[in-house]
């Protein structure tokens, strides 16, 4: 090893240790790589600036940003709530049921699953409360719900995914559809042992005329994802083009048909998108910066022959990156162990035949499962700060939870099928 990339590594620990920024850390040990190794910081910033502007997918990601934002300061969620209770009609624990409904409606038009438990979550927590659901198990489902998000389409997760890998990012996002369902279904059944267990109540009785009422009302933001995910698969527009067409829409159903926002609203909105944007891109800047020294050292290449040193089974790698990616997700955001880590791990699926779709798919339910791992998952401590329940109540009701969205994930690991089954209906041949 090295002294310029031994430096680069002893800043990189030391940057989770001392709790020092993660984009610090990450300019400070890249610059540094780079004085010591003797490469020119003005030539390399170029070079790597000039590969992220290229990747003209991300521009979708601050539109998709803009769209959740407005969905949550306007009636959209409210609307979603209402018709997915209705939905779900008198079922024993229907808010339980009716929160991750709401959550798999809302991941349609969102892509986030922050976007879903800050916005959705509020809303959730408020009406289970007074309804006498358990505070631990009402936070704890609001954070395995808000995790569909960013596996039923559209999904920013997935379109960094997309940048990195050459990946169809419509492929991708109809990959994620089935194990969307999958992952909701698990989770009312889980709801629905324990409402009956709890004696949890159930839900009121909606008739016909007032279930066509509440779908009238909401069915112009339930439309979001046809228009999307059509004009995507007929190649009306593109995913990029989507963004924009998903934050236009949002937009002018919040201001001309709901008519829950004004221009100071929407000047909160604009701002708070461009933080979070500003954010992102500081991440993504530096980690691609992290990625230039680890494709110069040459990473992805050793660490493809020490996978194969240590095996060659494929049920053994796959279950090595599930713990692996579970464990940077309780530590890392999304967009930081994608640029980062995703570039390691890709040269080595074509040697084990594992399909860039399918993997996609399931690592971004990797990550989303390490954001809501106790004790520093980041998606855990937003709803948390959100009801401010004790962490131990949430953790004690989060576990089984997650045990449940694991056996989705080994689920759809290990049968290809249930993330590729609709790709492959739709003329996908990877």
């Amino acid at each position: 090893m090295n002294l310029p990339f031994l430096v680069f590594l002893i800043i990189m620990v030391l940057t989770f240790l001392v709790k020092i920024p993660i984009p610090l850390g990450f300019f400070v040990s890249t610059v540094l790589y780079m004085l010591l190794s003797g490469i020119d910081v003005a030539i390399a910033s170029e070079s790597i600036v000039s590969n992220l502007y290229s990747r003209y997918i991300v521009i979708a990601v601050p539109l998709f940003i803009f769209s959740a934002n407005i969905m949550n300061a306007g009636a959209i969620t409210e609307k979603v709530f209402r018709f997915s209770s209705a939905l779900v009609g008198r079922a024993r624990g229907s808010l339980a049921h009716v929160n991750v409904v709401a959550s798999l409606i809302f991941s349609g038009m969102s892509g986030s699953a922050i976007a879903d438990a800050s916005g959705l979550g509020l809303m959730e927590l408020k009406t289970m409360r007074e309804a006498g659901y358990d505070d631990g198990f009402t936070t704890a489902l609001i954070a395995s719900s808000a995790t569909i998000g960013p596996i039923f389409p559209p999904s920013i997760p997935m379109i960094f995914y997309s940048m990195l890998s050459g990946a169809s990012v419509g492929m991708l996002f109809m990959g994620g559809m089935v194990p969307g369902f999958v992952m909701a279904i698990a989770l009312m059944l889980y709801v629905a042992v324990i409402s009956r267990k709890r004696d949890y109540p159930r839900g009121t009785g909606f008739t016909l005329r007032q279930f066509a009422r509440y779908t009238f009302s909401a069915s112009v933001a339930l439309i979001t994802p046809v228009i999307l995910l059509g004009g995507i698969y007929t190649g009306i527009f593109t995913p990029t083009e989507a963004g924009a067409i998903a934050a236009l829409y949002a937009l002018i159903i919040s201001l001309l048909i709901y008519r829950t926002i004004d221009l100071r609203q929407l000047t909160n909105i604009l701002l708070d998108t461009v933080k979070s944007t500003g954010t992102l891109s500081i991440i993504v800047g530096t980690s691609f910066g992290v990625s230039f020294v680890i494709s110069r050292e040459g990473i992805p290449h050793h660490a493809a022959q020490f996978m194969l040193n240590f095996t060659e089974s494929k049920v053994v790698f796959l279950l090595m990156v599930n713990l692996v990616f579970i464990i940077l997700g309780m530590f890392m955001n999304v967009a930081t162990i994608q640029l980062v880590f995703i570039p390691i791990i890709l040269p080595m699926l074509s040697i084990f035949n594992i399909d860039i779709v399918h993997f996609g798919v399931f690592n971004t339910l990797n990550v989303m499962i390490g954001l809501t791992t106790p004790p520093y998952g980041g998606l855990l401590f937003v709803v948390n700060g959100i009801s401010d329940c004790p962490m131990p109540k949430t953790i004690k009701e989060l576990l089984p939870m997650q045990a449940v969205l694991i056996a989705v994930l080994l689920l759809i690991t290990f049968f290809p099928g249930i993330v590729l089954w609709l790709p492959r209906l739709a003329g996908y041949r990877g």
